[in-house]
Protein backbone atom coordinates (compact mmCIF):
# COMPACT_ATOMS: atom_id res chain seq x y z
CA UNK A 1 0.00 0.00 0.00
CA UNK A 2 1.23 3.38 -0.90
CA UNK A 3 0.54 6.77 0.19
CA UNK A 4 -2.08 9.09 -1.08
CA UNK A 5 -3.04 12.52 -0.97
CA UNK A 6 -6.04 12.92 1.41
CA UNK A 7 -8.55 15.22 1.69
CA UNK A 8 -8.72 18.15 3.76
CA UNK A 9 -8.95 22.06 3.25
CA UNK A 10 -7.70 25.06 5.02
CA UNK A 11 -9.11 24.89 8.43
CA UNK A 12 -9.85 28.72 8.10
CA UNK A 13 -11.40 28.84 5.31
CA UNK A 14 -13.47 26.00 6.80
CA UNK A 15 -14.52 27.79 9.47
CA UNK A 16 -15.57 30.76 7.76
CA UNK A 17 -17.72 28.94 5.32
CA UNK A 18 -19.35 27.28 8.53
CA UNK A 19 -20.22 30.04 10.13
CA UNK A 20 -22.20 31.27 7.30
CA UNK A 21 -24.14 28.15 7.50
CA UNK A 22 -25.00 27.20 10.83
CA UNK A 23 -26.88 30.73 11.34
CA UNK A 24 -28.37 30.07 7.39
CA UNK A 25 -29.66 26.83 8.66
CA UNK A 26 -31.11 28.04 11.93
CA UNK A 27 -32.90 30.66 9.88
CA UNK A 28 -34.40 28.16 7.13
CA UNK A 29 -35.68 25.96 10.12
CA UNK A 30 -37.24 28.59 12.31
CA UNK A 31 -38.69 30.03 9.30
CA UNK A 32 -39.76 27.26 8.00
CA UNK A 33 -39.37 27.83 4.23
CA UNK A 34 -39.25 24.34 3.33
CA UNK A 35 -39.33 20.57 4.03
CA UNK A 36 -38.65 20.48 7.85
CA UNK A 37 -36.77 17.16 7.65
CA UNK A 38 -34.44 18.71 4.81
CA UNK A 39 -34.05 21.63 7.31
CA UNK A 40 -33.31 19.98 10.71
CA UNK A 41 -30.72 17.27 8.76
CA UNK A 42 -28.73 20.42 7.28
CA UNK A 43 -28.52 21.88 11.07
CA UNK A 44 -27.47 18.72 12.40
CA UNK A 45 -25.14 18.51 9.66
CA UNK A 46 -23.35 21.34 10.07
CA UNK A 47 -23.03 21.04 13.53
CA UNK A 48 -20.96 17.45 12.81
CA UNK A 49 -18.93 19.35 10.35
CA UNK A 50 -17.60 21.02 13.19
CA UNK A 51 -15.65 17.58 14.20
CA UNK A 52 -13.60 18.06 11.23
CA UNK A 53 -11.06 19.97 12.45
CA UNK A 54 -7.63 19.21 13.20
CA UNK A 55 -4.10 20.50 13.43
CA UNK A 56 -0.79 19.60 11.85
CA UNK A 57 2.09 20.05 13.45
CA UNK A 58 5.82 20.72 11.10
CA UNK A 59 6.91 17.43 9.89
CA UNK A 60 4.08 15.38 11.13
CA UNK A 61 1.36 14.35 9.23
CA UNK A 62 -2.56 12.66 9.50
CA UNK A 63 -2.98 9.62 8.31
CA UNK A 64 -6.96 8.93 7.43
CA UNK A 65 -9.13 5.62 7.14
CA UNK A 66 -12.80 5.55 6.58
CA UNK A 67 -14.68 2.68 8.06
CA UNK A 68 -11.22 0.42 8.21
CA UNK A 69 -10.31 2.18 4.74
CA UNK A 70 -7.00 4.14 3.54
CA UNK A 71 -8.66 6.86 1.96
CA UNK A 72 -4.93 9.22 2.41
CA UNK A 73 -2.92 11.01 4.01
CA UNK A 74 -2.82 14.91 5.05
CA UNK A 75 0.79 16.92 5.61
CA UNK A 76 -0.01 20.04 4.71
CA UNK A 77 0.67 22.51 8.26
CA UNK A 78 -1.64 24.02 10.52
CA UNK A 79 -5.49 23.94 10.75
CA UNK A 80 -6.90 21.80 8.71
CA UNK A 81 -10.57 20.40 7.66
CA UNK A 82 -11.53 17.45 6.36
CA UNK A 83 -14.75 15.25 6.74
CA UNK A 84 -15.80 14.76 10.24
CA UNK A 85 -16.39 10.71 9.70
CA UNK A 86 -12.54 9.85 8.90
CA UNK A 87 -10.93 8.59 11.32
CA UNK A 88 -7.43 10.81 12.21
CA UNK A 89 -4.21 9.08 13.76
CA UNK A 90 -1.22 11.25 14.00
CA UNK A 91 1.81 10.06 12.10
CA UNK A 92 5.72 11.71 12.81
CA UNK A 93 8.00 12.49 9.69
CA UNK A 94 10.60 14.11 12.01
CA UNK A 95 14.40 12.18 11.78
CA UNK A 96 15.11 10.00 14.51
CA UNK A 97 18.03 8.04 16.03
CA UNK A 98 18.20 4.17 17.09
CA UNK A 99 21.00 3.20 19.00
CA UNK A 100 21.34 -0.76 19.34
CA UNK A 101 22.68 -2.39 22.91
CA UNK A 102 25.96 -4.07 22.10
CA UNK A 103 25.78 -7.39 20.43
CA UNK A 104 28.22 -10.52 20.92
CA UNK A 105 28.45 -11.54 17.42
CA UNK A 106 31.56 -14.09 15.92
CA UNK A 107 33.69 -12.04 12.75
CA UNK A 108 34.62 -13.65 9.62
CA UNK A 109 37.62 -15.00 10.86
CA UNK A 110 34.96 -16.80 13.77
CA UNK A 111 36.43 -14.34 16.43
CA UNK A 112 34.23 -13.05 19.41
CA UNK A 113 33.32 -9.28 18.88
CA UNK A 114 30.81 -6.94 21.00
CA UNK A 115 29.34 -4.20 18.67
CA UNK A 116 26.52 -1.69 18.47
CA UNK A 117 25.32 0.90 15.77
CA UNK A 118 23.37 3.89 15.51
CA UNK A 119 20.91 4.39 12.61
CA UNK A 120 19.03 7.64 11.86
CA UNK A 121 15.90 7.23 9.75
CA UNK A 122 12.77 8.75 9.17
CA UNK A 123 9.21 7.72 7.82
CA UNK A 124 9.21 8.41 4.48
CA UNK A 125 5.93 6.46 3.12
CA UNK A 126 3.05 7.55 6.10
CA UNK A 127 0.76 4.39 4.73
CA UNK A 128 3.13 1.59 4.64
CA UNK A 129 4.54 2.37 8.20
CA UNK A 130 0.75 2.72 9.40
CA UNK A 131 -0.53 -0.74 7.38
CA UNK A 132 2.69 -2.63 6.17
CA UNK A 133 3.95 -3.94 9.95
CA UNK A 134 2.27 -3.78 13.48
CA UNK A 135 4.96 -0.90 14.98
CA UNK A 136 7.04 0.80 12.86
CA UNK A 137 9.09 1.99 15.78
CA UNK A 138 9.47 -2.09 16.92
CA UNK A 139 10.07 -2.94 13.20
CA UNK A 140 12.81 -0.45 13.09
CA UNK A 141 14.92 -1.46 16.61
CA UNK A 142 14.38 -5.14 15.77
CA UNK A 143 15.92 -5.02 11.70
CA UNK A 144 17.91 -3.02 12.69
CA UNK A 145 20.11 -4.99 15.18
CA UNK A 146 19.60 -8.01 12.63
CA UNK A 147 21.37 -6.41 9.68
CA UNK A 148 24.03 -5.45 12.06
CA UNK A 149 24.35 -8.88 12.86
CA UNK A 150 24.50 -10.17 9.56
CA UNK A 151 26.86 -7.26 8.24
CA UNK A 152 28.90 -8.23 11.57
CA UNK A 153 29.99 -11.57 10.21
CA UNK A 154 30.84 -10.66 6.66
CA UNK A 155 33.80 -8.86 7.87
CA UNK A 156 36.53 -9.35 9.88
CA UNK A 157 37.27 -7.10 12.75
CA UNK A 158 41.07 -6.18 11.76
CA UNK A 159 42.74 -6.29 8.46
CA UNK A 160 44.62 -9.64 7.68
CA UNK A 161 46.72 -10.82 4.60
CA UNK A 162 43.83 -11.80 1.98
CA UNK A 163 41.40 -9.19 3.25
CA UNK A 164 39.99 -6.38 1.30
CA UNK A 165 37.31 -4.90 4.32
CA UNK A 166 38.10 -4.84 8.11
CA UNK A 167 36.04 -3.77 10.78
CA UNK A 168 38.16 -1.33 12.17
CA UNK A 169 39.84 0.05 9.40
CA UNK A 170 37.28 0.79 7.32
CA UNK A 171 35.05 2.55 8.93
CA UNK A 172 33.34 4.52 5.54
CA UNK A 173 33.07 1.02 3.55
CA UNK A 174 31.13 -1.13 6.65
CA UNK A 175 28.74 2.07 7.34
CA UNK A 176 27.79 2.50 4.12
CA UNK A 177 27.26 -2.09 3.78
CA UNK A 178 25.47 -1.82 7.16
CA UNK A 179 23.19 1.26 5.77
CA UNK A 180 22.29 -0.55 2.69
CA UNK A 181 21.47 -3.95 4.63
CA UNK A 182 19.01 -1.70 6.79
CA UNK A 183 17.76 -0.09 4.09
CA UNK A 184 16.81 -3.33 2.38
CA UNK A 185 14.86 -4.83 4.94
CA UNK A 186 12.98 -1.37 6.41
CA UNK A 187 11.57 -0.65 2.59
CA UNK A 188 8.31 -2.45 3.20
CA UNK A 189 7.90 -0.36 6.43
CA UNK A 190 8.23 2.91 4.63
CA UNK A 191 11.15 4.27 6.21
CA UNK A 192 14.32 5.88 4.86
CA UNK A 193 17.90 5.13 6.77
CA UNK A 194 19.93 8.42 6.47
CA UNK A 195 22.83 7.45 8.11
CA UNK A 196 23.99 4.29 9.85
CA UNK A 197 27.01 3.84 11.49
CA UNK A 198 29.24 1.79 13.88
CA UNK A 199 29.33 3.07 17.53
CA UNK A 200 31.11 0.66 19.99
CA UNK A 201 33.44 -2.27 18.30
CA UNK A 202 35.72 -4.43 20.50
CA UNK A 203 36.80 -7.99 21.06
CA UNK A 204 34.89 -9.81 23.41
CA UNK A 205 36.38 -9.80 26.93
CA UNK A 206 37.80 -13.65 26.74
CA UNK A 207 39.73 -12.95 24.14
CA UNK A 208 40.22 -9.01 24.25
CA UNK A 209 43.97 -9.88 26.49
CA UNK A 210 45.05 -12.33 23.52
CA UNK A 211 44.15 -10.10 20.21
CA UNK A 212 46.06 -7.21 22.05
CA UNK A 213 49.30 -8.55 22.19
CA UNK A 214 49.04 -10.27 18.66
CA UNK A 215 48.32 -6.51 17.67
CA UNK A 216 51.52 -5.44 19.79
CA UNK A 217 53.45 -7.99 18.14
CA UNK A 218 52.25 -7.17 14.82
CA UNK A 219 52.59 -4.07 15.43
CA UNK A 220 56.17 -4.41 17.06
CA UNK A 221 56.97 -6.56 13.67
CA UNK A 222 55.86 -3.82 11.42
CA UNK A 223 58.44 -1.04 13.35
CA UNK A 224 61.39 -3.19 13.33
CA UNK A 225 61.12 -4.16 9.67
CA UNK A 226 60.95 -0.46 8.80
CA UNK A 227 63.80 0.02 11.31
CA UNK A 228 66.08 -2.49 9.96
CA UNK A 229 65.21 -0.99 6.38
CA UNK A 230 65.99 2.26 6.99
CA UNK A 231 69.29 1.00 8.62
CA UNK A 232 70.24 -1.12 5.80
CA UNK A 233 69.91 1.99 3.47
CA UNK A 234 72.38 4.34 5.63
CA UNK A 235 74.95 1.80 5.90
CA UNK A 236 74.61 1.28 2.55
CA UNK A 237 75.36 5.22 2.05
CA UNK A 238 78.12 5.22 4.89
CA UNK A 239 79.99 2.71 2.91
CA UNK A 240 79.69 4.45 -0.38
CA UNK A 241 80.29 7.92 1.05
CA UNK A 242 83.51 6.64 2.24
CA UNK A 243 84.63 4.67 -0.37
CA UNK A 244 83.93 7.79 -2.66
CA UNK A 245 85.56 10.36 -0.57
CA UNK A 246 88.55 7.70 0.08
CA UNK A 247 88.67 8.26 3.26
CA UNK A 248 89.75 4.86 4.30
CA UNK A 249 90.49 1.35 2.51
CA UNK A 250 88.05 -1.53 4.24
CA UNK A 251 89.07 -4.87 3.67
CA UNK A 252 85.97 -7.44 3.80
CA UNK A 253 86.64 -8.22 7.27
CA UNK A 254 86.50 -4.66 8.10
CA UNK A 255 83.63 -4.06 6.28
CA UNK A 256 82.04 -6.66 7.88
CA UNK A 257 82.45 -5.35 11.43
CA UNK A 258 81.25 -1.75 10.35
CA UNK A 259 78.00 -2.80 9.11
CA UNK A 260 77.42 -4.94 12.26
CA UNK A 261 78.42 -1.87 14.44
CA UNK A 262 76.12 -0.18 12.57
CA UNK A 263 73.05 -2.11 12.39
CA UNK A 264 73.63 -2.75 16.44
CA UNK A 265 73.66 1.11 16.55
CA UNK A 266 70.77 1.62 14.38
CA UNK A 267 68.56 -0.96 15.36
CA UNK A 268 69.27 -1.39 19.29
CA UNK A 269 66.49 -0.60 21.44
CA UNK A 270 68.78 1.43 24.36
CA UNK A 271 71.85 4.15 23.58
CA UNK A 272 75.23 2.20 23.00
CA UNK A 273 78.39 3.16 24.62
CA UNK A 274 81.34 4.59 22.63
CA UNK A 275 84.19 2.34 22.79
CA UNK A 276 87.70 4.69 21.49
CA UNK A 277 89.97 2.81 19.73
CA UNK A 278 93.31 3.99 20.85
CA UNK A 279 95.97 1.81 18.98
CA UNK A 280 95.85 1.64 14.92
CA UNK A 281 93.40 0.68 12.50
CA UNK A 282 94.26 -3.05 12.24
Amino acid sequence: MKEKKGFSLNGYLAILILLFLQPFSIWLLANHTGTPFLELALVVLVAICWGGFFMIQPNQAKVMTFFGSYVGTAKENGLRWTIPFFFRKNISLRIRNFESGQLKVNDNHGNPIEIAAVVVWAVNDTAEAMFEVDDYESYVSIQSEAALRNMATTYPYDLHEGDKVALRSHPKEVSESLKQEIQQRLEKAGVNVLEARISHLAYAPEIASAMLQRQQASAIIAARSKIVEGAVGMVETALAKLSEHEIVELDEERKAAMVSNLLVVLCGDHSTQPVINAGSLY
